[in-house]
């Protein structure tokens, strides 16, 4: 290994300028592009997968199942519980046109799992998370830090496109997605609950039911 390979890599993982530089442009290049480059950060530094966890399942079809049933519910009590309790609109006007609208289902299915469940998880949890774990340690305050900072940057990042509402429910989710990643140590669980979770929320718009759920118990 030559030392200039060797430096680069030392600062790609550090937080000089370009260590920094790394992280605002992952963060800004969105879902899917984004998740491109932290795979290219990861291979360009030589971070073990393992960290950003990626480690290797031994139970895939269980993880599908309750990856998928956990996000499905997850996104049923946000809508008619969470939501409603803190007094915001059943239908989501950002995303309304989904409804009864079959030819923009493939391209929104597409977005949701693989650039949401995908994309935003290996952002904003498997990178983010590891980013700060190797800045701030593993302390009791460094790892609520870790929960917390990227799960307000998350809801922050959806304010422009699904206004308070949207960024309040982000910042939930990414709350939630974020504890059940800490507690498991690996990502892909929680990319397949992500994905159910948005596919749920589109096909609760397209099949007109945003309000009927969330009106279910609080009228």
């Amino acid at each position: 290994m030559s030392a200039s390979k060797s430096n680069i890599r030392s600062r790609l993982r550090g937080f000089g300028p370009i260590g920094l530089i790394a992280i605002v442009v992952i963060l800004l290049a969105g879902n899917i592009v984004g998740a491109a480059l932290v795979l290219i950060w990861v291979w360009a530094s030589r971070t073990p997968w393992r960290a950003l966890g990626f480690v290797e399942s031994k139970r895939w079809v269980s993880d599908l199942a309750v990856g998928v049933a956990a996000g499905a519910v997850f996104k049923l009590l946000m809508k008619a519980v969470v939501m409603p309790l803190l007094g915001f609109e059943p239908i989501n006007a950002a995303y309304h046109y989904l409804s009864e609208n079959t030819a923009a289902l493939p391209a929104m299915f597409f977005m949701v799992i693989v650039g949401a469940g995908f994309g935003e998880e290996t952002i904003w949890r498997g990178f983010l998370f590891e980013r700060l774990r190797t800045l701030l340690g593993n302390s009791r305050r460094a790892t609520a830090a870790t929960l917390v900072v990227p799960a307000i940057l998350f809801g922050v990042a959806h304010y422009r496109e699904q206004g308070l509402a949207g960024a309040v429910q982000s910042t939930t989710t990414g709350l939630a997605f974020g504890i059940a990643f800490l507690m498991s140590g690996r990502i892909w669980p929680v990319m397949i609950a992500h994905a159910a979770f948005d596919v749920t929320a589109v096909l609760m718009i397209y099949l007109n039911l945003e309000e009927p759920i969330a009106r279910l118990l609080f009228r």
